[in-house]
């Protein structure tokens, strides 16, 4: 157990020294800040064009936005800096491979699966953190600008984004264990979400599926309720052990 936790002091050691804790922690930071900051100047930015357009003919009538709007904008922003957060780790485990470094601890008695164990929790640990600072900012000034309260279920819709970045990283993991270098983890990891994608157009098949967490989106404005999403959860949960447990297997066998 102290071999794990050493080497998960280890880990955020890391990130802190490549500023990735850092990128992380501005980014979604900006993202927080950027959503209800982009539903307030939205009647400012309709209202300028608006005498532009009259003279083609458009008339835009009068945006008025509250809180739903300020978290539409979360939904809609939120992916974008999921898949910048996968791509900022598909290299955790190829980087430390070409570097030899993960074959001196095998070499001197490291556990593989204490490798990949103390790279997962980093991960999830740190994914946790910078996405409620986000979630926060975000409930913070939207509830000073508007009221949250017209929002239904605020609390439990965001863990709809919060478990689809949890799969993603179950899916790093996973991809980790196969591929050599970064570029394959990221192709991987595209792949399984891509194919979801596509799983997802199929009728009633968004339930059974991690890319049907996006739905969420639709709890606050009342579209939907918790109660619709009760198997998406559950297989998106269990889908990120397997895929962390076949990484483990996998990474234990695998020719350094």
């Amino acid at each position: 157990m102290k071999q794990l936790t050493a080497f998960v002091k280890k880990e955020f050691t890391e990130v802190c020294r490549n500023n990735r804790l850092l990128v992380c922690v501005i980014l979604f930071v900006l993202f927080g800040i950027m959503n209800p900051a982009t539903a307030k100047i939205t009647p400012w930015l309709m209202k300028t064009m608006s005498s532009d357009l009259a003279a083609t003919g458009i008339v835009i009538a009068d945006v008025k936005v509250d809180a739903l709007s300020s978290w539409e904008q979360f939904f809609k922003n939120t992916p974008i800096a999921i898949v910048i957060f996968a791509l900022m780790f598909c290299g955790i485990v190829a980087a430390e491979l070409q570097k030899g470094t993960l074959i001196n601890m095998v070499t001197k008695g490291m556990p593989r699966w204490k490798i990949i164990v103390s790279k997962t929790i980093m991960m999830l640990t740190l994914w946790t953190g910078v996405y409620y600072l986000s979630y926060g900012i975000t409930y913070f000034y939207s509830e000073y600008f508007w009221d949250n309260s017209i929002a239904s279920h605020l609390g439990f819709s965001s863990l709809g984004m919060y478990l689809l970045g949890i799969w993603l990283i179950s899916l790093i993991v996973l991809m980790s264990s196969f591929a050599q270098n970064m570029s394959g983890v990221a192709l991987g990891v595209a792949g399984g979400y891509f194919v979801c994608y596509l799983l997802n157009m199929i009728p009633d098949a968004s339930k059974y599926l991690p890319t049907g967490l996006a739905g969420f989106s639709g709890i606050p404005m009342g579209k939907a309720v918790p109660g619709d999403f009760v198997s998406t959860i559950i297989i998106t949960l269990v889908w990120s052990m397997v895929n962390i447990v076949a990484g483990i297997k996998v990474f234990d066998k695998k020719n350094l």
